[in-house]
């Protein structure tokens, strides 16, 4: 640990020091200070920094920062909004990985969460915080305006930074069980949704959904039509949870005939079948201490729904021509357009399972329940197919964003992906026009002489009348389901022009 410093003795000395005096830290700012302080010592830097996981959204937060010898929590109006485009952070979090730069005059990575100084900064080290989850839930940096070294100090900050995230949670229960407990504050949900695209009140119940389940062992059942971005979801799932650092693989339950499924899922012992010349892992090993996402768990076979129900129920798998079980620590995410429930009833799918698996649904809203998110995602896409052929980004006439608004789109925001690549790629010009949208002639309005609000009051109009269709014509639970007070509901049915007889049809 400590090959790379020039006194290691007296170092390894000056460690014990700080352990020590951090084991006796009576509360946790206490705590958090004493460490920096203690990091800024041992290290030799004017800055360090202690990055925290939000326990709700599981957003990247500066603690606080020990600066010059004053320890201050920076102004919030001087941070980033967050810290999802801070490569350099992000890379540290996500893969477990120590960043050691000793001259970042030459330094590809962007550092705008230090602090600005007068004389630039020139080394850094940041170094991942594990908790004894085996989880990353936090960095600790320490940066200088010198020449450093710090490669040899990144063993022994981490086993320090790991030893304060224990002591944190322990105070925390020790407060817990003193009746001195204060909830988590709850940030607002931050612009990227966890990775996720759109501002719709649809959408916002999704994220809010997400944040509930992030932290928690729950199995999660994504439900929704083709094309929602139910992938998307379970990925925002693990990536904002405390498995980040751990394997996220996908198996789609459709794409195997049974007996490959199987042995796909739970691997095989050499012999075990005709052409298992060798021993190989499964899916479920792949992914221990990680993520596994099931989508389409609908189709998968009932024998297969059997073991997958044990997997669930006692955390063990068999692979094929073994006679033991071994345990597994994986999180299962289940995902699908079809109705389980009605399944069930046909006999198609165990009742055991769906009851496991349901046991936090989430609902992925058709892209035509998401209003103003279509326009968002077009604009979104296109500027991401310009990027991606290397050419100017593309204008918008009305027209073209009205045809989208108009369009119902059966096949989700796959399929607005898909419309708005290859209008970039047949427009030659520098404005997309609808002409460049294979769109359905009769899908979109044919009224050429209406203007771009008054296409989208058109499609307004058609999702409260196909909302209140859903619901019988009940006005609370529609006003509900819209996110809007059920007085706003009543106003907008005279400013939309919708009367009773509209909900016949």
């Amino acid at each position: 640990m400590f090959t790379y410093l020039p006194q290691p003795l007296v170092y390894a000395e000056a460690l014990l020091g700080q352990f020590t005096r951090l084991s006796q830290a009576a509360d946790g700012a206490a705590l958090v200070g004493d460490f920096l302080r203690g990091v800024a010592q041992l290290s030799g830097c004017e800055l360090t920094q202690l990055y925290l996981l939000e326990a709700t959204h599981g957003g990247l937060e500066l603690s606080v920062e020990y600066l010059n010898g004053v320890l201050q929590p920076r102004d919030v109006a001087d941070l980033p909004a967050d810290y999802n485009g801070e490569q350099l952070l992000q890379f540290a979090l996500h893969h477990n990985r120590v960043v050691c730069l000793d001259s970042m005059s030459g330094s590809l990575y962007e550092t705008g969460f230090l602090p600005p100084q007068a004389s630039p900064w020139q080394s850094l080290l940041c170094v991942p915080l594990v908790s004894q989850r085996k989880a990353v839930e936090g960095l600790v940096l320490c940066a200088s305006r010198r020449y450093i070294d710090m490669k040899g100090f990144a063993d022994s900050l981490g086993s320090l930074g790991s030893f304060v995230l224990g002591q944190l949670q322990l105070l925390q229960r020790l407060g817990r069980s003193n009746g001195n407990a204060r909830p988590a504050p709850v940030s607002a949900l931050n612009a990227s949704g966890y990775g996720m695209l759109g501002n719709s009140p649809a959408m916002r119940r999704t994220y809010s959904l997400i944040s509930k389940v992030l932290h928690s062992p729950y199995t999660v059942l994504l439900r929704g039509e083709t094309g929602t971005g139910k992938e998307v979801a379970a990925r925002a799932i693990h990536d904002g949870g405390s498995r980040r650092s751990r394997p996220f693989i996908v198996q789609n339950c459709a794409a195997f005939a049974e007996s490959l499924l199987e042995s796909e899922l739970f691997g095989y012992r050499k012999g075990a079948f005709t052409g298992a010349d060798r021993d190989r892992a499964g899916l479920f090993d792949a992914a221990n201490g990680g993520t596994l996402l099931l989508d389409e768990i609908g189709d998968m076979p009932m024998s297969l729904q059997a073991k997958l129900l044990r997997v669930l129920q006692e955390g063990e798998i068999r692979p094929l021509g073994c006679n033991e079980t071994h345990k597994i620590d994986v999180r299962i995410i289940a995902a699908t357009h079809r109705d389980l429930a009605l399944l069930v009833r046909q006999g198609k799918f165990r009742e055991d399972l769906y009851y496991r698996l349901a046991q936090f649904p989430i609902e992925l809203p058709a892209l035509r329940q998401r209003g103003g998110d279509i326009l968002d995602l077009a604009r979104y896409f296109a500027d991401k197919a310009c990027e991606c052929l290397q050419r100017d980004h593309v204008r918008w006439s009305e027209a073209a964003l009205g045809s989208l608004a108009a369009y119902a789109f059966p096949g989700n925001v796959r399929e607005l992906k898909g419309l708005v690549e290859r209008a970039v790629l047949l427009c030659e010009g520098g404005e997309l026009q609808t002409g460049h949208f294979s769109l359905p002639l009769d899908a979109i309005t044919q009224d050429s002489s209406l203007h771009l609000r008054e296409r989208l009051v058109q499609v307004e109009r058609s999702l409260v009348i196909d909302c209140l269709r859903k619901n019988n014509g009940n006005q609370t639970l529609s006003a509900r389901e819209l996110g809007l007070p059920r007085r706003t509901l009543l106003y907008r049915f005279g400013r939309l022009n919708i009367n009773p007889g509209d909900l016949d049809g």
